[in-house]
């Protein structure tokens, strides 16, 4: 069961039910009925929109975006989906802070629920910097089904995993 590197956190009996999907090849087909369609946000400018409008409903005192992009140098591998940024930067006497969220390319092409999450996760680090208690709750304030839909990107990323260098497409 090492192909379920995405699910390692998650229970023996969890990864088990997994490793049977997988067996009776029906994973894809899951996935592809629960999120039946991509979004169509592909360019940096609408991804930063996006953002901004997420931003604004669930975390409006928090500190300002100043960019959002999809990022083809960011390795799933690495297990990281996206980034953020904080840079300070003294100038003229001034303390200038710029906050940045980075989304791997790959998310150019899935869900709307899986970019929702990652954009959710990333946000809320602007408020909570560990992966903690609080962390998590903020999420789930922002999208209810964080959780599950955190989840089912794993199983997606394991589909990837699985079927790399076999001439399978993504999904979407």
């Amino acid at each position: 069961m090492n192909q379920l590197k995405y699910l390692l956190a998650y229970s023996a009996s969890t990864r088990e039910q997994v490793a049977q999907l997988i067996a009776q090849n029906k994973l894809a087909e899951i996935l592809v009925k629960k999120y039946p369609t991509a979004h169509n946000i592909t360019t940096d400018k609408v991804l930063f929109d996006y953002i901004m409008q997420l931003k604004s409903t669930h975390l409006r005192n928090a500190a300002p975006l100043n960019k959002a992009v999809f990022d083809s140098k960011i390795q799933i591998i690495q297990h990281a989906l996206g980034l953020h940024t904080a840079i300070a930067r003294v100038q003229g006497g001034k303390l200038k802070a710029k906050r940045e969220i980075k989304i791997a390319s790959l998310f150019k092409s899935v869900p709307i629920a899986f970019l929702n999450m990652i954009a959710v996760h990333e946000l809320a680090h602007f408020k909570e910097h560990d992966h903690n208690k609080a962390f998590y709750q903020l999420c789930v304030s922002m999208q209810a089904d964080y959780h599950q839909i955190e989840f089912d990107l794993r199983l997606y990323l394991t589909y990837l995993d699985m079927n790399k260098g076999q001439g399978k497409q993504a999904l979407w």
